[in-house]
């Protein structure tokens, strides 16, 4: 077990006065059975109240308006939480068992629909299918698919945006976590294998000295469903262990954006975003 400390700051540098702005914010970590919030905090200049609210898919939502006129925009959450690791244990279950599983919740019915982010190039779908075709339980081809995704594109800041999808990241076989998470979840559900997209935080250094702050990022993974949830990190090919802090679940990016708003002002802005995270123990 770990305790990390994360500091996430995010801000905007506005061309002139901005009359109002409406935002929500998702950078503060939920309490689940492998990791517990000991702390957590949002602060936003200029001040301004805050709604926090859990969404649909149980992500901590923090919704606040500036509505003073501003030519900056910066939010800054802290977070101290105690995370242990989520090795894989897969079920003895069947593709059929799965199948007929995942009819009966909400939960994993809207997780095995594509997305316009999700959907996989037709080689990631061939390579779903075969991959699968070699495994008796889902839960096995699911971790096989992830790893082989993982294995065949590289990380690359820069080929990708945003807005990429997993069919474009495909084709430059390069890109960033999201773009990796993006098309493991369009090979999983291709399959029939309820998959969701997964935001938060990792450690860059798995033997992290304690005390000592480095520079991170926000980090995107993968879980599926065959039985039970399961994590993987394809982007680096581990299982989701005491670096990874989880912030928010979805269907896909668009779920779980860091911060996501709306302004009334100059149409140019510069952004800038710093992530540190310290191992306190």
């Amino acid at each position: 077990m770990k305790r990390l400390r994360i500091e996430h700051s995010t801000g905007f540098s506005y061309q002139g006065d901005v009359s109002a702005s409406y935002n929500e914010a998702r950078m503060l970590p939920v309490s689940t059975d492998s990791q517990f919030v000991l702390s957590s905090s949002l602060d936003i200049d200029p001040s301004t109240s805050v709604n926090q609210y859990i969404d649909y898919f149980g992500t901590r939502v923090s919704a606040f308006d500036v509505l003073s006129p501003h030519d900056d925009l910066s939010i800054t959450a802290r977070s101290l939480v105690e995370v242990r690791p989520r090795p894989i244990q897969h079920v003895d279950l069947t593709w059929e068992s799965l199948a007929t599983e995942a009819e009966r919740s909400i939960a994993t019915v809207e997780q095995l629909t594509q997305t316009a982010r999700t959907r996989p190039h037709p080689e990631v779908a061939e390579i779903a299918r075969s991959i699968a075709g070699q495994h008796d339980h889902p839960g096995t081809a699911a971790h096989a698919i992830a790893e082989a995704l993982g294995d065949a594109v590289e990380y690359m800041h820069g080929v990708t945006s945003v807005l990429s999808t997993a069919h474009e990241a495909w084709v430059a076989r390069k890109g960033v976590c999201q773009d990796i998470a993006h098309i493991t979840l369009g090979a999983l559900r291709e399959v029939g294998i309820p998959a969701r997209y997964v935001s938060g935080y990792l450690h860059p250094r798995p033997n992290a000295e304690v005390g000592v702050a480095v520079t991170g990022e926000s980090h995107a993974w993968v879980e599926w469903f065959a039985g039970d949830w399961q994590g993987f990190d394809p982007t680096n090919n581990i299982e989701i262990g005491d670096r990874h802090v989880l912030v928010g679940r979805g269907r896909d990016y668009n779920d779980v954006p860091p911060l996501r708003g709306v302004y009334a002002g100059p149409f140019k802005s510069a952004l800038n975003v710093k992530v540190t995270i310290t191992r306190e123990m």
